[in-house]
């Protein structure tokens, strides 16, 4: 077997370096090109559909104040991505994406209408500054929903946003936890707290996780500080990932998630792709532990998977490369002497 994933990694290599071009002047599309054909072991991978999964879900931290919004705006948006009108929409359209919205778990019951997929694991989880954020299970039930949305269909690639008033908090406890960094270094302003409220948040943030002394597995972060649109995300990753399919990670939520599933599955980090650089404070230290090199950095921080909808184009490009640019030899062009 190791001799086979040589070879296949030699061929690949000489495949790429063959191009009608100097040796890795392509760059990261090169490096991009290579993780998705050894994903699908295949010279030829193809990369032709990709699928957005819009998760929604409130969060009880909400209620302590830790954001700028209202938790009713969860809601709000969701309605807002059924009716086409959220930066998610636009940039899916506009890059040939299909989207789909799941109801993971807002309050105010289900939606019952097009476009939303209802499948709630409650109405919002408890807060995590008074005890477990999910109960076992929620959190099992989450992570194989997830999963079996991860398996469905016939996507080439798959994508995963988040809309939850209070996901960054829970963002922020989840990487505290597992990466055992301060709550300080990792939180921010989320969805625009003044210099007041992300001290507040802060403070709520340090205490939820004191709560909770000594070292906790993934699963036990999960749930004590997960959210629910978190729980089905991490399954869903790695559901995905053992499809051989390409994982497209958006922003600070998303990775966090991310971060769950790699220490849950290690095989999953293969399949990911990281989209971009969130201004979110806690994501650059996320990405390092994952040893993750994002393909953009635009100051996003908006979430909805609006950052992986626009790395999408390149992964795309990365594989016709791969598959339609010319060789030195097809082309009759003399190679590097």
């Amino acid at each position: 077997m190791e001799q086979t994933t040589q070879t296949f990694a030699a061929a690949l290599q000489a495949r790429i370096d063959t191009k009608t071009k100097p040796l890795g002047s392509l760059g990261r599309i090169e490096e991009l090109a290579a993780q998705i054909a050894t994903l699908q072991a295949s010279l030829t991978p193809r990369m032709e559909s990709c699928q957005l999964t819009i998760f929604a879900a409130d969060h009880g931290l909400a209620d302590e104040g830790v954001s700028a919004f209202p938790s009713e705006v969860t809601r709000q948006m969701v309605l807002n991505f059924a009716g086409g009108g959220a930066a998610a929409n636009v940039f899916s359209r506009s890059n040939d994406v299909a989207l789909q919205v799941v109801n993971a778990g807002v309050r105010g019951g289900p939606f019952a209408i097009e476009g939303v997929r209802d499948m709630p694991l409650g109405e919002g989880t408890a807060s995590s500054l008074h005890g477990p954020a999910l109960t076992p299970d929620e959190s099992t039930q989450g992570l194989e929903e997830g999963g079996r949305l991860g398996r469905e269909g016939d996507w080439d690639a798959l994508a995963f946003g988040e809309m939850g008033i209070g996901n960054t908090s829970s963002a922020t406890l989840i990487a505290h936890r597992l990466l055992d960094l301060p709550v300080a270094d990792l939180v921010g302003r989320g969805t625009g707290v003044d210099d007041a409220g992300l001290a507040r948040k802060q403070d709520i943030l340090e205490r939820a996780s004191a709560r909770v002394p000594g070292t906790l597995s993934p699963a036990q972060v999960l749930q004590e500080f997960g959210g629910y649109e978190i729980a089905m995300i991490t399954g869903a990753m790695i559901a995905a990932a053992q499809a051989k399919r390409i994982v497209l990670v958006d922003g600070f939520i998303a990775s966090a998630a991310a971060l769950l599933a790699v220490r849950m599955a290690p095989e999953t980090r293969a399949a990911m792709v990281f989209a971009h650089h969130s201004a979110e404070a806690g994501h650059g230290a996320v990405l390092a532990a994952l040893d993750a090199q994002p393909l953009l950095h635009l100051g996003l921080r908006l979430g909805e998977g609006t950052g992986a909808l626009l790395a999408w184009p390149l992964v795309k490009s990365a594989v016709a490369m791969l598959n339609d640019m010319a060789s030195f030899a097809d082309a009759g062009i003399s190679d590097k002497s």
